[in-house]
């Protein structure tokens, strides 16, 4: 009988330790929700401190150049063959930069290439129609002119290329996808790289960077750590046409010297020699002679190379004589046509140079005044 009892108990006190912890289960998760309603409020916020110094220096350097990029979208107008409706096509966009005080705006000649009208917005929203001065397919620069009343954007500071090293800092300021004034950074990763087109002309020189450069940046500033101009971004190298870790610029040195000109004259002329050559005859010829270099085919009469007694090659019925061959200029090595082209491009009118040719198996110098 007694068993019986205790069993019952402990058969009651079962129940109610289910019953108990089933309200328990049921209730504790209200009571939790009520206690963190009532306890919900903004966190305090942890003291951040001052930036770091590189932070500031970047932030000062977009502050003060990006009043001076501007975004470039350009047109093309386009007439209906059938209906002679003549309307406005949206050909692309691109960046630039404020030049000069006169209103002068920089950027890729890719950017404006083949289209009918450029519009330049300012930092500020206004906008503006800009007309061509000049353009420099060579270097891929142009040169626009916007007439501003009042309140031009300061022009970019401008640095120098010579000095750049492999490693050093660079800040890229521009519209890429036309997301305006985006600043992207990282560092030089390679100096004097070309990008090569099918004819004797390629664009030299360019800078190497990891700086993220994006379609839509063309045009748009290099900057170093002091917030100076040491490159126009004009181009990416990616399999898939988006950003892989390796665009381009040209060296504001090679900017420096041809902008001035596109300005004054709405034209680049690169300094010459006074001679006439060509790339398929002058390979043609090297070849066969085993030699480097480019084969004079004529001296303008009059010209600096004729002053100077460079000889070109003769025609006769018994075949062609050669005369000079150009090997160096300042003892920089030419090779073929493009590297002559290359090396006159870091010159300008009136300079002298030393001209290293082969002549009759000897090798000799003179001196030319570049025309």
């Amino acid at each position: 009988m007694d068993n019986r009892l205790n069993l019952l108990k402990l058969l009651r006190l079962l129940i109610w330790l289910i019953v108990g912890l089933y309200l328990i289960s049921i209730l504790l998760p209200v009571a939790e929700k009520y206690f963190i309603y009532q306890s919900a409020k903004p966190r305090i916020v942890s003291a951040r401190g001052d930036l770091a110094a590189t932070e500031k220096a970047t932030i000062d350097i977009f502050n003060h150049a990006s009043p001076s990029v501007v975004f470039i979208s350009t047109n093309k107008i386009v007439r209906s063959f059938w209906t002679r409706d003549v309307r406005k096509v949206p050909k692309g966009s691109g960046s630039g930069f404020i030049w000069d005080e006169f209103g002068h705006v920089v950027t890729n000649y890719h950017v404006i290439e083949g289209a009918s009208e450029a519009n330049i917005r300012l930092n500020d929203g206004r906008t503006y129609q800009a007309s061509l001065v000049g353009v420099s397919p060579t270097h891929d620069l142009a040169v626009l002119k916007i007439n501003v009343a009042f309140d031009l954007p300061p022009a970019v500071a401008i640095g120098t290329s010579d000095d750049l090293q492999v490693g050093q800092s660079v800040f890229a300021i521009g519209n890429p996808f036309g997301l305006d004034h985006t600043l992207t950074s990282g560092i030089v990763s390679a100096l004097n790289r070309s990008l090569s087109a099918d004819s004797d002309l390629s664009i030299n020189n360019l800078i190497q960077t990891d700086a993220a450069i994006n379609p839509g940046n063309s045009g748009g500033p290099l900057l170093d750590s002091a917030g100076r101009l040491i490159g126009i971004n004009t181009a990416i190298y990616s399999p898939s046409g988006a950003y892989a870790g390796i665009g381009f610029a040209v060296p504001v040195d090679t900017v420096n010297r041809v902008v001035p000109q596109l300005i004054a004259q709405g034209k680049y002329i690169r300094p010459s020699l006074g001679i006439s050559v060509d790339s398929d005859i002058n390979t043609q010829i090297t070849q066969q002679l085993g030699i480097e270099g480019v084969v004079i085919l004529d001296v303008n009469p009059h010209s600096s190379a004729d002053k100077a007694s460079l000889r070109g090659a003769k025609v006769s019925r018994y075949g062609i004589t050669i005369g000079d061959v150009i090997q160096s200029i300042n003892n920089e090595k030419i090779t073929h046509v493009k590297s002559l082209y290359t090396v006159l491009d870091s010159y300008s009118v009136g300079d002298t140079v030393s001209v290293g040719v082969l002549r009759d198996n000897q090798r000799l110098t003179v001196t030319v005044i570049l025309e």
